[in-house]
């Protein structure tokens, strides 16, 4: 009799085991430099907690079954309603802000598929207690610095918006339908300008509005660069959009200035067309992409500032992406080769059609440094210099911390309200966009990093 895994799951043998233990020791090491601290969560939690976040419908995602003391309960299909149990049960006694990541196996009950299995991997980085567009900025440094450290530096670059500035355009060209406007929204560069126009159609924008938001859309090309981004939110000004839009776009000034200060303005470039497909985002969205084309968001996230408050807690406005983007391939890269070319072909592994012709990859400010490292972010601290009061009465650290320090390069004043936010990514994406650079992995964990910023 032959045994094989169960659909949707897979082996990984040497030397791949060590090629993905190696990824892992990498994103480890970053977010650690970067002041997160790492949580463990249960594998198994009660259904309920998952239900609370996504509602009823969540029982068609996840293995979920009936204990033998006769409890509903689920494997983790994602981690985010485990952080905000934990926080909501230690928000009392953690200082602020809290700087947390996850590196969990997870599993969702989908249709397996190239690059999607039931069984994966995926690292979160989550910031509480931080109001300002600092933490955004803190994390995508984070991410630039992680996957540089993986070997993709030059590969890739952030799209970055606003939902209120999404919402606020929304509410201008008179659309009926919000919610199914901001998914067409979110797939225009999947489609080509007649499609695109026909969705908005159908989601109740009226036809000279489709058109005029075809166009302004169309005017971004594939992503302002962030030196040309006040360009851009200028002229989205003076349609004079009602709110959240003037918001947004405020929003949207300050994180350009803040990452042009961060040194890493060259890999970002503003989107207005990136709205993410989670509802409960309120203001930041960005996701990361792989300049060549071939793959979908390596990751994404985004702010949302109410969902810790639905698991009892404080009301902390709470930033996070529960999500991130699947990969383009779970297979890793291994020892000495190459990563798996079937892999970064469009096509292989990735959801949603390909780019249409309309909308090719963006190409912010020229070519990204390919050698050249970025600054390591460094947010100015507090009025005064010295540690500044957090809403629990802790003093916090100037930013620029030690590798171990709760707070980190970048952290600054904490909120009375608490506000987090965070990025996810399974992990099987670091592999096939390395793949791309032809450089090799290390395949054990004593292998010393060559991080550029240590």
């Amino acid at each position: 009799m032959t045994f094989q895994p169960l659909r949707g799951f897979r082996d990984y043998p040497a030397p791949d085991a060590g090629a993905r233990s190696e990824l892992r020791r990498k994103m480890r090491a970053v977010a650690r430099r970067s002041g997160f601290q790492e949580l463990e969560t249960p594998s198994v939690e009660s259904l309920e907690l998952f239900k609370v976040k996504s509602g009823e419908e969540i029982g068609q995602q996840v293995w979920a079954f009936t204990d033998k003391g006769g409890r509903e309960v689920a494997l983790l299909p994602e981690t985010t309603p485990s952080l905000a149990r934990i926080f909501v049960d230690r928000a009392k006694s953690e200082p602020m802000p809290v700087k947390w990541f996850t590196l969990s196996k997870l599993w969702r009950y989908e249709e397996p598929q190239q690059g999607r299995t039931r069984e994966f991997g995926q690292f979160n980085l989550d910031i509480l207690g931080v109001p300002g567009i600092e933490a955004e900025v803190e994390l995508l440094a984070t991410a630039a610095l992680l996957l540089d450290e993986v070997g993709a530096r030059g590969l890739y670059a952030f799209r970055i918006n606003d939902r209120g500035l999404a919402e606020g355009l929304g509410a201008h060209f008179g659309v009926t339908q919000p919610e199914r406007f901001l998914h067409v929204l979110d797939r225009f560069r999947k489609l080509s300008g007649s499609e695109f126009h026909r969705e908005l159609r159908e989601a109740g924008v009226p036809e000279a509005a489709a058109t005029e938001l075809s166009q302004l859309l169309s005017a971004a090309g594939p992503g302002v660069p962030a030196a040309q981004a006040d360009d851009l939110l200028d002229r989205i000004s003076t349609l004079g959009l009602p709110e959240p839009g003037p918001s947004a776009i405020a929003r949207l000034r300050a994180l350009v200035q803040l990452v042009s200060s961060a040194g890493f303005a060259d890999r970002v470039v503003l989107d207005p067309s990136v709205a993410r497909g989670l509802a409960y985002y309120t203001s930041t969205v960005f996701e990361a992409y792989d300049l060549s084309g071939d793959l979908r968001a390596l990751f994404g996230g985004g702010r949302y500032d109410h969902l810790i408050g639905l698991f009892g807690g404080l009301r902390p406005r709470r930033r996070g992406p529960d999500v991130g983007a699947a990969p383009a391939g779970e297979e890793p890269l291994a020892p000495g080769r190459a990563g798996p070319r079937h892999l970064r072909r469009r096509g292989h592994g990735e959801r949603g059609p390909p780019r249409h012709r309309d909308h090719p990859p963006a190409a912010p400010g020229g070519a990204l440094r390919r050698h050249g490292p970025a600054r390591p972010l460094h947010v100015p601290p507090a009025e005064g210099g010295g540690p500044s009061p957090g809403p629990s009465g802790a003093a916090h650290r100037p930013p620029g911390g030690r590798e171990g320090d709760r707070y980190g390069a970048g952290s600054r004043n904490g909120a009375a309200d608490g506000a987090a936010f965070g990025l996810g990514a399974r992990t099987g994406v670091i592999p096939s966009i390395v793949g791309a650079s032809q450089r090799r992995i290390p395949g054990g964990d004593s292998a010393p990093s060559t991080n550029p910023y240590q």
